[in-house]
């Protein structure tokens, strides 16, 4: 009996140490499967970190829609090569349409336009706004027009027919800011002066979200990937709001009165502000430090939409002022480079084409002009 327990026992230890080997083998084996799923987690993140460092890439390297790389590169400009009588009683707000030198203004008159500015002929008109438009936008493909208005309502054309596709209603006050998502063309985000900013469904034609706040919004862009709004506000402060919950997730005080606007800079990684304390600032996205702040004693801002704008390369910040001047710094050194010098009234907003060249000014007598 004591003999076969023995033989037992030793039996029994070999098979806990055969299955202690094995325990052994196993684990090394899933050891090794996991620092190979490991390194192939590195290399694909690796890759998609450089690609999206080839995309924002801060010089003047680009990507356009078919994925070819292009070259972008503002000049200073410093003559009035087109001089635009546009529209009656003032021109507030004015924009290029992307990567094209057609340039779309709305005035108080009621009237949306698409003017040449090679020529500076008009080549387009868009009708049926029951207010003065106030703000601009234009989807990514160019395919639509969006116009904010003191009727409370938005209003989208198409560009091609001139028809409208929809009238947004929901706003119960003058709507002062409009944007669309440059990620994927279908969202609109508007503010008015009824505190909301909404987030509308351009294929549905209704309003997804509204974000209620004390304050009052003067102008908002949407962020490059389109997950946030960066509003600029009546307290002086910018917002930086989640597009799908509506909550805020950072704020920062911009300016010590009213922000007049909010612009988004070509690679998307820089905010520029402007305010009614007569102060341009321009903000790191990620962690809303001020990266420089632009003036003059000769810069004033004319209005509480008065619109500023940065060049296709994010070399030089723009911003007209009372006195009819425009004035042009440069983003390296916050130096101001250029004073430009023809309209005879407030300049109330700047656009500068995605082609680089030219550069648009808008005033309160609805001139438009076009500088190179």
């Amino acid at each position: 009996m004591t003999l076969r327990a023995n033989n037992a026992e030793a039996e029994n230890k070999t098979l806990v140490d055969r299955w202690m080997l094995q325990k052994m083998q196993d684990a090394e084996r899933l050891n090794e499967a996991n620092a190979l799923y490991g390194d192939m987690l590195d290399k694909v993140k690796a890759a998609s970190i450089e690609k999206l460092a080839r995309q924002q890439v801060d010089g003047v390297v680009r990507q356009s829609e078919d994925g070819a790389e292009f070259y972008v590169e503002s000049s200073i400009p410093s003559t009035c090569k087109q001089r635009i009588p546009a529209h009656d009683g003032g021109c507030a707000s004015i924009l290029f349409e992307y990567n094209s030198s057609k340039l779309i203004s709305g005035g108080q008159d009621r009237a949306i336009k698409m003017w040449d500015t090679t020529s500076g002929s008009l080549t387009n008109s868009f009708y049926g706004c029951l207010g003065s438009v106030l703000d601009l936008s234009i989807t990514h493909d160019n395919k639509f027009i969006i116009a904010a208005s003191s009727s409370n309502n938005l209003y989208v054309w198409d560009a091609n027919s001139g028809r409208i596709r929809h009238t947004l209603t929901g706003h119960i006050d003058k709507v002062c800011a409009v944007d669309v998502s440059k990620f994927s063309s279908r969202y609109v985000v508007s503010a008015a002066y009824d505190r909301t900013i909404k987030v509308w469904d351009l294929q549905k034609g209704y309003c997804n979200n509204t974000i209620i706040f004390h304050s009052n919004c003067n102008s908002l862009a949407f962020s490059m990937d389109a997950l946030t709004i960066c509003s600029g506000h009546v307290d002086g402060n910018l917002r930086l709001w989640d597009v799908q919950t509506g909550k805020l997730l950072s704020e920062v005080a911009a300016h010590s009165q009213a922000v007049t606007s909010v612009s988004l800079s070509r690679n998307g990684n820089m905010i520029l502000t402007s305010g009614r304390d007569n102060l341009h600032n321009l903000f790191d996205i990620r962690t809303l430090e001020i990266c420089g702040t632009f003036r003059s004693n000769a810069n004033r801002v004319a209005s509480n939409w008065s619109r500023s704008c940065i060049s296709a390369d994010d070399g030089y910040v723009t911003a007209g002022s009372v006195d009819g001047s425009v004035h042009i710094w440069s983003v390296l050194n916050g130096k101001m480079v250029s004073t430009l010098k023809e309209h005879t009234s407030s300049v109330l907003c700047c656009s500068w084409s995605g082609l680089g060249n030219p550069l648009a000014t808008s005033d309160k007598s609805g001139t438009i002009c076009i500088w190179s």
